[in-house]
């Protein structure tokens, strides 16, 4: 699957003078991570990223991305009651994403996914996992949004980034601001 979504990357870059639009996005919201397991443990943070959009039609474009997670235990549950489990996730992100977007004037909502690595330091610590890890992982983006305003300039969005490998995902509540480039 991830060798088939790198072709389809190349592919588009490779036929560029058929891209429509090239922008850059930038977004910046309430980090979180939170790991697998159906416990009560999520660790607040901060959450920032860039995009660079290859608009190929109104309603699907290509996005590699790199961004910034960064989420610390507060030593409490989703209860307020302390804890000594966490889960933290402080990595640097960059991968690919395809967005499908709803053609609607103003108020446009979109879905989209990939793939991507987080490169970074990790922590699991649940009454199922104790994972501790610094490095590479893979991960699986997905996000959920409304692009706004009368060019979709604006988004406001719920993206996620699944670790299968250090079993927690992180996520933000994020507002993205979007720059047309000349071409």
């Amino acid at each position: 699957m991830g060798i088939a979504i790198l072709i389809l990357l190349l592919s588009i870059q490779v036929k560029a003078q058929q891209t429509k639009e090239k922008a850059i996005n930038v977004a910046i919201g309430y980090g979180l991570s939170a790991p697998y397991d159906d416990v009560d443990i999520v660790s607040p943070g901060f959450y920032l990223q860039g995009e660079y959009v290859f608009a190929i039609s109104k309603w699907f474009d290509i996005r590699p991305y790199a961004g910034l997670i960064l989420t610390k235990s507060n030593g409490k549950d989703l209860n307020q009651n302390p804890t000594t489990y966490e889960t933290t996730s402080n990595a640097f992100l960059i991968g690919g994403k395809a967005r499908v977007t709803a053609p609607i004037p103003w108020v446009a909502p979109y879905l989209e996914t990939g793939i991507g690595a987080s490169i970074g330091s990790f922590t699991t610590y649940t009454p199922f996992d104790d994972m501790d890890k610094n490095g590479l992982v893979l991960h699986i983006p997905f996000s959920l949004g409304l692009e706004l305003g009368p060019k979709h300039n604006f988004n406001l969005a719920f993206t996620y980034y699944f670790q299968p490998s250090i079993r927690q995902f992180v996520g933000a509540a994020a507002f993205g601001f979007t720059f047309p480039l000349k071409k």
